[in-house]
């Protein structure tokens, strides 16, 4: 069990599904009809082409000239420019994602086992196929299109930082950033989490840079607090607050002192920060560096998008937010919307009362208020029967006026589902620098798309602590179901529009 099971079995359907699709639907569809012909340009050598109607940065096109002159290296020196021409068919760009599918399964696969160390390598290899399942990802992974390999690169940015070598994980985060430029907010995510991964690595040296800063009062209650081994549990009040994985680095320790709240935590940490300033500036200044350019970037090219802007323009879209928790629930279903989960959460809430029952207050007044007047209808989710979240759109959210303002209760429970399983395992701060960049990724968009989803849904996957097997093995069941659902309305059931030539196929 390792690497080498995770990659044969996530090949075994990899090549023959991919063979499948391309005997069936051999020609691009949808969005292959602008990234096939631009790489096709690429391969041509003509660098200097580029689709107006493209929004994203030519990264994949060049993992594809990369992935198709390897395929036959000696031939490639016999007539280098025919050979590209031809080998650049949209089976074979289209097999590039089905070559980073599995490379992506073995970074999920080593990012488990670097976030929990203790897991044994057979429920390691169990969460990284049944992650790389994961509809939205299986889906794409035999099109052409971008996510299979931004979520690759991002997942690689990822553990590199997990390993510390913040160099590499920076130039990784400039690749992430080439395939798709969104991906900038998880360049931001992964150098917090290598900050905060810095900062609580040596426990012993933040307990004494924390004592150095409080007032007598303090300092003499914190030296009072002793820094657990890695096996010790302690408890802080209620709660039990562990640190593992990327915030966490490799150690658990638990750690008692003004850190039981999240301010405290923001205050121990930020004061740990400053006296780390300089160590902080060098390890992530290649982050810092990234960034500039990224903003230097934006300025320049006027937007954030290539092309077709007027249809990409950047929206405050709230709903977007509660979307997304609502689809990451469904698709851990057996986790979120268990019976013991429901009852945890029902424990938690009535212990914490009357706390509780404000923020939920607030969190379902923040909800009506975004789907009144932060729910975008895109003219593309209206008119575009193609896609899933066109019928989700019309036959549930919109399928009555009253309807949206009805699903604001669920929203707010996936969302507190989602923080409770996290801070199980993660610190405070951590979850809420994860709930900012989910924010950030998706608040801008306007299009319903829930291949936006996939990214921040393998991060929350990968940080929470699910160690029963059964829930793995009931979510892969669930994703192995929708996959042959989906697969089959592709293939065998196409319809024809009326005002456009062509055959239509249901699409994510």
């Amino acid at each position: 069990m390792g690497r080498i099971t995770v990659a044969l079995v996530v090949s075994s359907w990899v090549i023959p599904i991919s063979i499948f699709v391309n005997h069936i639907v051999p020609q691009p569809y949808m969005d292959e009809i602008f990234h096939v012909p631009q790489v096709q340009e690429y391969c041509k050598g003509n660098f200097r082409s580029w689709d107006p109607m493209i929004t994203t940065p030519p990264g994949l096109y060049f993992f594809s000239l990369a992935y198709v002159a390897s395929l036959f290296p000696t031939v490639q020196f016999i007539q280098p420019t025919s050979y590209l021409v031809n080998a650049c068919s949209t089976a074979i760009l289209r097999s590039t994602n089905g070559f980073l599918a599995v490379i992506c399964s073995i970074l999920v696969y080593d990012i488990t086992k670097k976030l929990k160390p203790s897991l044994d390598d057979r429920k390691a290899t169990l969460y990284a196929i049944v992650l790389a399942l994961y509809p939205l990802h299986w889906f794409f992974t035999f099109l052409y299109y971008t996510d299979v390999a931004s979520l690759t690169v991002v997942l690689a940015m990822y553990l590199m930082c997990l390993k510390k070598n913040y160099l590499a994980s920076a130039l990784l985060g400039g690749v992430a950033v080439l395939v798709r430029q969104t991906n900038i907010i998880w360049m931001l995510f992964v150098a917090c989490s290598g900050v905060l991964d810095l900062i609580q690595s040596n426990p012993e040296r933040e307990e004494s840079l924390l004592s150095e800063s409080k007032d007598d009062r303090f300092a003499s209650s914190s030296r009072g607090a002793i820094i657990s081994s890695n096996l010790k549990k302690r408890r802080s009040g209620n709660a039990t607050y562990t640190t593992t994985g990327s915030v966490n680095g490799s150690r658990q320790f638990r750690h008692r002192d003004r850190s039981s709240d999240l301010f405290g935590e923001i205050w121990s940490i930020s004061s740990v920060a400053w006296h780390l300033k300089w160590e902080l500036l060098v390890s992530f200044s290649p982050f810092f560096a990234l960034l500039v350019a990224f903003a230097a970037f934006v300025v320049w090219n006027g937007s954030i998008v290539l092309g077709a802007k007027e249809a990409h323009t950047v929206s405050p879209h709230f709903a977007q937010l509660l979307y997304y928790s609502l689809v990451s629930c469904c698709f851990m279903a057996p986790v979120h919307f268990s019976t013991s989960q429901a009852a945890n959460l029902a424990r938690s809430f009535w212990q914490n009362r009357p706390v509780s029952f404000l923020l939920s207050f607030l969190a379902i007044v923040v909800g009506f208020l975004s789907v009144h007047y932060f729910s975008i209808a895109h003219p593309y989710i209206l008119a575009d029967n193609r896609h899933y979240p066109f019928y989700l759109w019309r036959k549930i959210i919109n399928v009555h006026s009253s309807m949206r303002y009805l699903l604001v209760p669920l929203y707010v429970y996936s969302w507190t589902s989602i923080f409770n399983i996290l801070a199980k395992a993660q610190k405070k701060v951590w979850v809420l620098v994860y709930f900012l960049a989910s924010a950030a990724v998706l608040i801008p968009t306007p299009l319903i798309e829930f291949r936006y989803y996939t990214i921040p849904f393998f991060i929350l996957v990968l940080h929470c602590h699910i160690s029963n097997d059964r829930m793995w093995l009931l979510m892969g069941l669930l994703y192995t179901s929708i996959n042959i659902f989906t697969m089959i309305m592709f293939l065998y059931r196409p319809f024809r529009w009326d005002h456009e030539p062509g055959i239509q196929r249901f699409i994510w």
